[in-house]
């Protein structure tokens, strides 16, 4: 594997206590061309929120500080992308967008953690039967990708539905036409392939193979060590050939503020 977008750092708050640049140390022992962070953003919730499971507002600027410096003392050698995973929460995005907008951010990946505006809501992880829950997340996560402000669809199996199985494979192929109207990748997620999570699920992949869907593969990576298993890659390439899905080794960026592919 040449490159990875979905690299986290230890602002979240649930990822290894390391400097940012081990990320990039271990990139390069494993011959990556690309790397882009895409930390858990900070989103400007209301109410004092606060949210367990992205970094602070208050963080953004030494983000952005640390991997700027990165990306010019690793010139040459890798290319570094500043990024962030997002949530569409539609109460707040645009306050995200403004917020955003004075940094170097170039890019954002969907990866919607939970539905409607998180705010009392459970970590979409969490199982549940609820058709009216898989719908919803269905019709948000298609709202995202019509904003055309992302790159590529993070996990977009991740609510874990344990209901009919029809609804499930309903939601998800029109799920997979709505990225591939939009031109957007969906990620098949390496940490959930891993330490085998309900996700990647095997109906939804089904659902992307009959749409034709562009697949690009995500280390997820919460600490460097974990894109140091290529034997794990190779078994992830070969279940999705297995499925008559390619993936992509190189992704143009999508300006988060203008909408458009770099």
């Amino acid at each position: 594997m040449i490159i990875n977008y979905h690299t986290h750092t230890v602002r979240c708050r649930h990822a290894a206590p390391v400097p940012d640049a081990a990320y990039v140390e271990a990139a390069l022992e494993m011959g990556f061309r690309e790397l882009g962070f895409s930390d858990h953003v900070p989103y400007p919730f209301e109410d004092l929120h606060i949210s367990g499971c992205r970094m602070r507002c208050a963080d953004l600027p030494d983000y952005m500080e640390s991997l700027t410096a990165l990306k010019t003392q690793y010139a040459g050698r890798i290319d570094i992308h500043i990024g962030f995973e997002a949530e569409y929460y539609p109460a707040y995005f645009d306050k995200l967008l403004e917020m955003l907008a004075p940094y170097p951010c170039e890019y954002l990946i969907l990866g919607q953690h939970f539905i409607n505006n998180e705010i009392g809501e459970p970590y979409n992880g969490r199982a549940t039967d609820s058709s009216e829950r898989m719908r919803i997340y269905g019709e948000q996560c298609k709202r995202a990708m019509d904003t055309g402000r992302f790159t590529y669809f993070a996990h977009p199996d991740v609510l874990h539905f344990t209901g009919d199985e029809a609804v499930f494979r309903q939601v998800s192929r029109d799920l997979c036409r709505a990225a591939k109207d939009c031109g957007l990748p969906l990620e098949f997620n390496l940490l959930g392939f891993i330490e085998n999570r309900h996700y990647p699920r095997r109906e939804f992949w089904e659902e992307a193979a009959c749409v034709g869907n562009e697949v690009i593969l995500g280390w997820d990576s919460h600490q460097p060590e974990w894109i140091k298993q290529p034997q794990k890659e190779a078994e992830a390439r070969a279940y999705l050939a297995e499925l008559g899905l390619s993936v992509l080794d190189h992704l143009t960026l999508v300006d988060p503020f203008l909408g458009k592919r770099g």
